[in-house]
């Protein structure tokens, strides 16, 4: 197959810049993708700056991949050339431990395949990501995207979708439910959109005021500036979920106490350092903390379908390859609504 258009980082410090990759040909259970778009998830800034460690250079990110088929193997049934596809944060797994047979592959035994920064089981070959004009991937790990969603939209999905419509399911949020939302970026607004489809009654809370217009636009019921102290006592025991995205430092403590009894808070989001909990918040009001990692290939379907069946999609910002650094920067700053996604038609022009 002829060289692949792509943007990488060459080590931790240098920025993006064009490249060249090889895709294989597919084998018989695998599809080649014309990639459309990519979102631009904040891990990609992570991982291509080795702020996680263990980073391989040179690096492809992008796990939010959506696209067409372009060829399919003679075993693969379930996509036909043309199809809207797309592909996220994993592309294979060791498919044989409990949780790979009940569909949750990214808590794989092994550990999954990451679609970048990983190595590809069995030839040791290092993965490359979305932010490329091809991708070649085992039927088994792709999804489809249902035509009522904007390709475009659906990227952020695959990644931003899946965090939080996981967490929402498994913990068993339902209509009626108080759940609040903690932050308001690329995974707090997904948060809030799939909650209200689910009949729940939404409040976003968040340090900055300047967001309370954007809530309510998205959904949401209700809004609270937490920078406010007295938010916290006001909505004390408020809550039936809590779901937190939010990756910067920040009180557990506090927002454990806007849990009712038996209530439930969710971590999606990473903090640099481990933070403290006391056991009391917990213990006082027989209250849960938990964590959730995106989701399997059946539930990350799921999820599609879902959000093609009540109008669901990402709010995102659409750049050219060639503005990949900017954006970084940006989304560093906070300054997106909510996600990029890189038209991968521009790196034709770029590479």
């Amino acid at each position: 197959m002829p060289k692949t258009a792509a943007y990488a980082a060459q080590n931790a410090h240098s920025p993006l810049a064009p490249f060249s990759i090889d895709r294989r040909e597919p084998g018989p259970d695998e599809v080649l993708i014309d990639i459309l778009y990519c979102g631009v998830c904040h891990s990609d800034i992570h991982q291509a700056r080795d702020e996680w460690g263990g980073s391989i250079f040179p690096m492809v990110p992008g796990h939010e991949i959506v696209g067409r088929v372009a060829r399919a193997g003679a075993n693969v049934k379930n996509f036909n050339v043309g199809d809207a596809v797309g592909v996220g944060c994993f592309v294979d797994s060791c498919r044989e431990c409990a949780q790979c047979k009940a569909g949750e592959e990214q808590y794989c035994d092994q550990g999954m395949t990451g679609t970048y920064n990983s190595t590809e089981r069995g030839s040791g070959a290092p993965t490359y990501g979305g932010y490329s004009t091809r991708i070649t991937v085992d039927q088994a790990y792709v999804l489809r995207i249902p035509e009522s969603i904007p390709l475009d939209r659906a990227a952020p999905l695959l990644c931003a979708g899946i965090t939080t419509y996981s967490p929402l399911r498994h913990y068993g949020v339902k209509a009626g439910d108080e759940l609040a939302v903690v932050g308001l970026g690329g995974l707090g607004h997904m948060a809030v959109k799939l909650a209200v489809a689910m009949g729940a009654r939404v409040t976003v809370l968040s340090t900055s005021e300047s967001k309370r217009e954007a809530a309510l636009e998205l959904g949401a019921h209700a809004f609270a500036a937490t920078r406010d102290k007295d938010t916290f006592k006001r909505l004390g025991r408020s809550f039936d979920f809590v779901i937190d995205t939010v990756s910067g430092e920040h009180d557990y403590n506090a927002y454990l106490s806007l849990l009712k009894v038996d209530g439930t808070m969710v971590l999606l989001g990473v903090p640099e350092k481990p933070t403290p909990v006391a056991a009391g918040a917990l213990i006082m009001q027989r209250r849960k903390l938990g964590g959730s990692l995106i989701g399997g290939i059946r539930e990350t379907q799921e999820m599609l379908d879902f959000c093609a069946e009540h109008g669901v999609a990402s709010d995102i910002e659409l750049i050219g390859i060639e503005s990949i650094n900017e954006a970084y920067e940006r989304m560093i700053k906070g300054d997106v609504r909510y996600r990029f996604v890189i038209d991968i038609a521009s790196l034709e022009n770029a590479a």
